[in-house]
């Protein structure tokens, strides 16, 4: 019954403004958050709809709120997590409680733990969430009803809320204008955070109660008597400043309690009609200041220039009797319900505003919070045109990074850290695993999965929008194209060499103006990735060496040769065109181990079997430290010789890495399309998003496995390449 007198009295206030339908849904939400929470209990055992009803009235009646709000206040128990609890919501109460209602517990849902250290960009994200204003007052009000009834939390949640109250609630209540919430969190803070200077304090203020009383008595007296004098209808109302004001003044001025400035303010409160109120205050000032001595640095107007909040007051201070100055605030009883319940008290002042005017204030407030400087403001939602502009996202331990709208899991690993950013393989968001391509919400929050072997791609400049992202991988690929540059430059000395051509600037001049390239180093990088064909590079230089006579001075191998050598590369050579056993031995049966499969390029012996002739080995083989072990006396030299043949071997190697859509097709089309490389076997096993698999391979010889491992690390998703036995 108490609850239900409560609602009717809300519904009473709210009367005069009322339209029969919004009773109507004001009854609707009361039935329905009676079923909700019907049953439940707060901590000390009273119902728990009170909770929600506190919350209502400190909305309609402290801060101004109307239907929607005080609807909402009533039903913010519900978690519009679905799309249909949201239309349903939207169906039986309208728009606004749906818009309200889903920001409301969108908010609520923020994790503030480490609001302390970030509490700037906590704001800019609070503020980013939210579509329509009424949410943060309701979240203020929500905070209010919380420190009001301190027995309802536990430890853990009264510092959190207390953290939230510090460095969210209260700017933002400055900004609103909301000077009597804002000066209560202010209390409830010190209270919690200083108990011992909080007591000291009010301990003192109490013992010198009587004595103010009579001091203020006295010093009120003369003034009464000449705004009476004068005609002006005023009330006068004093008050010792609040004990967060007085310890911010100790600590400023360094100095004690007693010897504090201005303890005491007086406020002078003119009732006057609109158009006579700046002329009523500026008399009332002169009438004041006839009478007491005042302080003209301490002078403030906010008449002529009202605050970005809409506060309108002047204020000076005086000296009184005894050496101690007053603070006296004079203003309309207009200007006071701005100055008491923020923007909100601009239409609750009217006796009978339009239906549109009632929520005039709302229109101004968002641009309070953004824009404290302005004095004219905008729509109070959000529109479409500037909302994604930022997002903010929390990373693991609750930290907050500020990225574009439209950034991707790839742009904040970069915000994290540059070495996150180049090896992100993907992410956590809100505990789902997303591919570094996914575009980000605001509130997410992410944790990034990083790989060892994952590396920056061309194509990852595609889908990344914040230019630090952008910035940092073009600086790896134009690092890595250098790298790879540089391994282009070593395999063409090494082939020049191997050609009988000497080194030397016109001979990389002319290739690079015959591939059409604007560098040495883009020459390079195109023999390194196999874009430029060394079979083709070779026959167009022997074909200009025939031409220029000599190169370097040296004689060159004419073209009939080197077409015929290049033929060759593709045909299976003889056994004895390829080793030479002992330097000198020659015409003798052997053959390569099955157990390491050597090829060109490998260190190699031989091994004298009994019935099947020699045997060669790697010097790498696992079985060659218990060979030289028991039987090294039948070791003999062996060496790889060049010849005009290029054969075959067999190699085999084994890739790992994440099992990523299409892997084995990309890996495949390397190999036999870009490489033209003959695979004799290919087999992969995948387990728990791992890919794991062996391929043997056709090879002409270590330079040319190292070049085909090198291209295969590069393939996204591939982590580890390496030859096995």
């Amino acid at each position: 019954m108490l609850i239900e007198k409560k609602i009717e009295e809300l519904t009473s206030f709210l009367g005069k403004h009322l339209s029969p339908d919004e009773k109507k849904l004001i009854d609707k939400a009361f039935e329905q958050a009676s079923r909700l929470y019907a049953g439940k209990t707060l901590v000390d055992g009273r119902p728990a709809i009170e909770h929600y009803v506190g919350v209502a009235e400190i909305a309609v009646y402290e801060l101004g709120l109307r239907v929607p709000s005080l609807i909402v206040s009533l039903l913010h128990g519900i978690d519009p997590d679905t799309e249909e609890k949201l239309a349903e919501i939207r169906q039986d109460y309208g728009e606004d409680v749906a818009v309200i209602l889903n920001g409301f517990r969108r908010i609520s849902n923020l994790p503030t733990t480490r609001i302390s250290f970030q509490s700037e960009q906590f704001r800019k994200l609070f503020l980013s969430f939210v579509e329509d204003i009424r949410v943060v007052l309701l979240k203020i009000a929500h905070r209010l009803y919380d420190i009001r009834h301190p027995e309802l939390l536990d430890d853990e949640k009264k510092t959190r809320f207390l953290q939230e109250i510090k460095h969210l609630y209260i700017p933002i209540t400055h900004r609103l204008g909301l000077y009597t919430v804002k000066a209560e969190f202010e209390e409830k803070v010190m209270r919690f955070e200083h108990p011992e200077t909080f007591q000291m304090i009010e301990g003192k203020i109490a013992a010198s109660k009587d004595h103010l009383e009579r001091f203020m008595k006295d010093f009120i007296a003369p003034i009464e008597i000449a705004l009476q004098e004068n005609g002006i209808k005023s009330a006068i109302k004093w008050r010792t400043k609040s004990i967060p004001s007085i310890w911010a003044k100790m600590k400023d001025q360094n100095v004690e309690f007693e010897q504090v400035y201005d303890l005491f303010a007086i406020r002078i409160i003119i009732d006057t009609n609109q158009k006579k109120e700046k002329e009523e205050c500026w008399r009332t000032y002169s009438l004041v200041t006839d009478i007491y001595t005042p302080n003209p640095k301490r002078l403030r107007d906010w008449i002529t220039t009202p605050k970005a909040s809409g506060y309108e007051s002047l204020h000076t201070t005086v000296k009184a009797a005894e050496e101690k100055w007053v603070e006296v605030q004079i203003r309309s009883v207009r200007m006071d319900q701005v100055a008491e319940k923020g923007q909100a008290a601009h239409w609750l002042y009217k006796d009978k505003p339009a239906i549109k005017e009632s929520e005039d204030w709302l229109n101004q407030v968002r641009d309070v919070l953004e824009n404290p400087e302005q004095l004219r403001f905008d729509a109070y939602k959000r529109s479409s045109a500037t909302s994604n502009d930022k997002i903010f996202i929390f990373t693991p331990n609750g930290d907050l990074k500020q990225l574009p709208g439209g950034s991707t899991v790839l742009d904040f690993a970069y915000e994290v850290h540059t070495q996150v950013g180049a090896s992100c393989s993907g992410a956590r968001v809100n505990n789902r695993i997303v591919p570094i391509r996914h575009v980000l919400q605001n509130g997410d929050k992410v944790e990034i999965i990083t790989s060892k072997k994952q590396s920056p791609k061309h194509d990852w400049l595609s889908f990344v929008v914040s230019e630090r992202a952008k910035s940092k991988i073009k600086r790896y690929l134009k690092e890595e194209e250098l790298k790879e540059a540089e391994f282009g430059k070593e395999l063409l000395l090494r082939k020049l060499k191997n050609w009988k051509l000497v080194f030397n600037d016109d001979i990389i001049n002319h290739l690079v103006k015959h591939y059409k390239k604007s560098t040495s180093t883009q020459l390079y990088h195109d023999i390194s990735t196999e874009k430029i064909d060394l079979i083709e590079l070779k026959k167009h230089l022997v074909s200009f060496a025939a031409d220029e006579k000599t190169i370097a001075g040296k004689p060159v191998e004419t073209p009939s040769e080197t077409a015929a050598e290049s033929k060759n590369l593709e045909k299976k050579g003889g056994k004895d065109d390829y080793l030479v056993i002992d330097n000198s031995i020659t015409s003798v049966h052997y053959k390569l181990a099955k157990c390491c499969n050597p090829i060109p390029g490998d260190e190699v012996f031989g091994f004298v079997t009994i019935n099947s002739g020699i045997t060669v080995h790697r010097t790498t083989c696992p079985n060659a430290t218990r060979l030289h072990e028991r039987y090294s006396y039948r070791f003999i030299p062996v060496k790889w010789k060049e010849s005009k043949e290029s054969p075959v071997f067999v190699a085999a190697i084994r890739v790992s890495g994440i099992d990523t859509l299409g892997l084995v097709g990309e890996i495949t089309k390397l190999i036999s399309s870009d490489l033209k490389v003959n695979m004799r076997s290919i087999s992969f096993d995948t387990r728990d998003g791992r890919s794991m698999g062996k391929i043997v391979l056709l090879i002409r010889d270590t330079e040319h496995l190292e070049q085909l491992m090198h291209r295969l690390s590069k393939v996204n998703g591939i982590e580890k390449v390496t030859r096995i036995d």
